[in-house]
């Protein structure tokens, strides 16, 4: 008597299932944080949804940032690595100007200069804070994203490329099924690296006033004149954060090593 194998699981349904439960598990966590913070003496407990909405921030700032900044680093990256120089040169100067400037200055340039700077190109467009802070940090970790990719793509043997050629792949299908996926192994655990760093790098954007864990923060610091007990709690929460995000990327790297498999 033969016994049949569970079928397995389609990819999509499997990550669908990831990010359902990834939901869950920071709406959880942070009602266990307004909990845990709300028991606590002054000056924390009276503020405690302040503490929250500010984690909150940081952490949507944190994942529209990263979605975008993993877009651009794709594009980017493949620019880089591209045979015409009227993709690789562009891509070659924004890496090197924002891997050149602090994430501080270009926090700054984007709020205050940029605006202006489309408004005398007839261009009426008006960032808010939060707008202001996910197109700097998203084209922070983009040139970074970009570099990772690049390494990457360059990583996998030549040979590979040649051999699918010879089967007379095009350049396109090559790249999509036998270099990606190869490709996608190696770039997964920096890029994941770089959505945790970019987790504490939302951080300055309290420096173009969003209101976010930092600000927070500084806020109930400058307004109670406790700055311990007050970082302790910023620092704590931060460290939450950061762990759990953390266990997520981990699981989402060993799925995604699967399905390129």
């Amino acid at each position: 008597m033969s016994l049949k194998s569970a079928p397995a699981r389609h990819p999509l349904l499997t990550t669908a299932a990831w990010v359902v439960g990834g939901v869950a598990a920071f709406y959880g966590l942070f009602w266990l944080i307004s909990f845990v913070l709300g028991q606590m003496p002054d000056p924390i407990g009276p503020r405690a949804d302040l503490f929250v909405e500010g984690a909150r921030t940081t952490l949507l700032l944190t994942l529209i940032s990263g979605a975008f900044g993993l877009g651009v680093g794709a594009l980017v990256g493949l620019a880089r690595t591209s045979h015409l120089w009227l993709l690789r040169l562009p891509a070659s100067l924004f890496i090197w100007v924002i891997r050149g400037t602090p994430l501080l200055v270009q926090l700054l340039f984007v709020y205050n200069a940029l605006p202006a700077i489309l408004e005398s190109m007839g261009l009426n467009v008006q960032l808010n804070e939060f707008s202001s802070a996910v197109l700097a940090l998203a084209l922070n970790v983009g040139a970074y994203n970009a570099e990772v990719i690049r390494a990457g793509l360059q990583a996998v043997p030549r040979g590979q490329n040649e051999a699918a050629r010879s089967l007379g792949l095009s350049g396109t299908q090559t790249m999509v099924t036998v270099v990606m996926p190869q490709a996608l192994r190696i770039v997964t655990p920096p890029l994941v690296n770089n959505m945790v760093a970019l987790l504490k790098d939302s951080s300055l954007a309290s420096s173009i006033s969003l209101l976010e864990l930092t600000l927070a923060g500084s806020r109930v610091s400058s307004e109670t004149f406790l700055p311990i007990p007050v970082l302790t709690t910023v620092a704590a929460v931060y460290l939450t954060l950061t762990t759990v995000m953390t266990l997520f990327t981990d699981q989402l790297e060993r799925r995604l090593k699967v399905v390129s498999r």
